[in-house]
């Protein structure tokens, strides 16, 4: 210590003390010197005492100055242990040793074994552990997270299979798409297999506890399909009973049969059919087809009756005074003083002129003719959407347009809401009269059966609403309904968005109709 006369450090067991005598040749000494000076002598990596450190630099700098001061002392290594609270996961915090013992697995191992941790233990964690220089944490346990089972699952092996079920965009409108020819199956062909659920696998603790996953909820192909059977040989599999048209739903395909005729006129008679009809040519005037699946028409529908419980569509056009009904979409080419309704959509690709449409989801006008195509003259009802070139005709009556409107859901509404202010009234009044029967006693043993009533109530109006959120949601979409002009609105048009009515007479481009705040409101391509 010649360099620093005077300063001289003591080791007192797990401390160390630095002794300063009194010396004319002292001079300062700074932080930095200080501690080149504990390095020098070994003791750089106790745990220094930085307020002692400053004062011993203090009182070094006075030549007389005398004493005894202790500086920093000698700490083992140092660790805790968290189990996480699924006992997943067993970590350790490690603060390493300062001039101390340091870690050994040894140590670790110990306090594991006294935990209960003996699965999943990861020794070169362990080991990284014992020998780290900053403290840090090291998971040094890890188990298995339980699998849950795989609920059953269906896989389609008719590729070409139609599905009936709508889907929806983010606007609640429908995705309509041609459905072009009609898919076949032949007797026998395997349909659709069944992936029986899964048990899942099981999980371990880091201390070796069993997890038990939840199995899948297994289901079975859905019952009462038409023309479909559960294979002999294979409960997972599903075969056609006859040769037709597949319809798939979500555990199961039907088959429904399709009937081939060429024309339907006064030679074939009247056809209702329990399947899909496919007619070559035409529907002729007075005749009618009724069909519990699809109709597909190869030419026109000229003043005749066509009602499916899918789909209809005709190649050519819909005309004189025909009428059309489908449960699903209808689709043609053009329409001319025909009566045309739909479940869900009417897409019509040329033009629709003096005739009666009504749809719940939309009516699109011009599908092909995306500049030239015209809605005009008749009326037009749709729930959410009605979109066409060209709106009106200059030399025509007036076109009306109707829009935003389902009494049936408003209706359904307005009863569910009811069912749950009802339940709410109940469950208010029994849960005063619990507090009355607890406050000033219970002598006729009412109380059990009020909380037991309470309750029932509580739940049925919680289990409600789900169901009005699903409704609401509906209903806004209604209120989002909209009139899209691909080009231009050129005559006279009756709007009417739910209750607000606009008398328009005046020609527009581009742009849409939409019903705001109390009035409707036109807004061109610019917004």
């Amino acid at each position: 210590m010649s360099q620093y006369p005077g300063l001289l450090f003591v080791q007192n067991e797990t401390h160390l003390l630095v002794r300063v005598s009194p010396s004319a040749e002292r001079g300062g000494l700074d932080a930095a010197a200080l501690h080149a000076a504990l390095v020098s002598a070994g003791y750089g990596q106790w745990a220094l005492d930085q307020a002692a450190l400053n004062t011993v630099r203090e009182r070094y700098a006075d030549p007389l100055a005398e004493f005894e001061l202790p500086i920093a002392e000698a700490r083992d290594a140092g660790f805790t242990l968290e189990i996480s609270a699924d006992a997943l996961q067993a970590s350790i915090d490690v603060l390493p040793a300062a001039g101390g013992k340091a870690l050994t697995s040894e140590a670790i191992y110990r306090v594991l074994d006294e935990a209960g941790v003996s699965a999943g233990v990861d020794t070169a964690a362990v080991e990284a552990a014992c020998a780290a220089q900053a403290a840090g944490r090291f998971v040094v346990a890890t188990g298995s997270a339980a699998e849950d089972g795989e609920n059953a699952r269906f896989e389609l092996l008719v590729a070409d299979a139609r599905d009936r079920t709508p889907q929806l965009n983010a606007q609640g409108l429908i995705d309509f798409r041609e459905q072009g020819a009609i898919p076949t199956v032949e007797a026998e062909q395997a349909l659709m297999r069944r992936i029986p659920a899964t048990s899942g696998t099981v999980g371990r603790t880091v201390r070796g506890e069993v997890i038990e996953p939840a199995p899948g909820r297994n289901e079975g192909f859905a019952e009462k399909l038409v023309g479909a059977y559960v294979a002999r040989d294979d409960a997972n599999l599903l075969r056609a009973v006859f040769s037709g048209q597949p319809v798939c739903s979500a555990r199961g395909v039907s088959v429904e049969q399709v009937l081939r005729v060429r024309n339907v006129n006064m030679g074939s008679g009247n056809i209702t059919f329990d399947g899909t009809v496919s007619i070559e040519g035409e529907v002729l005037p007075g005749m009618k087809v009724h069909a519990t699946g699809d109709v597909i028409v190869g030419g026109i529908v000229d003043g005749a009756e066509v009602e499916a419980g899918g789909d209809v569509r005709v190649a050519g056009g819909i005309i004189a005074k025909a009428r059309v009904r489908a449960a699903g979409s209808v689709s043609a080419r053009f329409a001319e003083s025909a009566h045309i309704e739909a479940g869900t959509t009417i897409a019509i690709e040329d033009s629709a002129l003096q005739s009666e449409l009504q749809a719940s989801n939309q009516i699109l006008v011009g599908t092909s003719a995306t500049q030239r195509g015209r809605l005009a003259g008749g009326s037009a009802r749709a729930m959410l959407l009605i979109r066409t070139p060209i709106l009106g005709s200059p030399t025509g009556g007036v076109t009306r347009l109707l829009l935003g409107v389902n009494p049936v859901l408003e209706a359904e509404y307005q009863a569910l809401q009811h069912r749950i202010d009802h339940l709410r009234d109940e469950e208010d009044k029994l849960e005063k009269l619990i507090k009355h029967l607890t406050t000033h006693g219970d002598k006729a043993g009412m109380l059990e059966r009020a909380k037991a009533s309470w309750q029932k109530a509580l739940q049925g109006w919680a289990k409600l609403m789900p169901e009005r959120e699903e409704l609401e949601r509906q209903l806004n979409l209604v209120a989002g309904a909209r009139v899209e002009i691909g080009a231009a609105v050129a005559g006279a048009v009756d709007l009417t968005f739910g209750k607000k009515l606009l008398h328009v007479r005046q020609s527009y481009d581009a742009g849409y109709f939409v019903a705001e705040d109390e009035r409707i409101a036109f807004f061109d391509t610019k917004g």
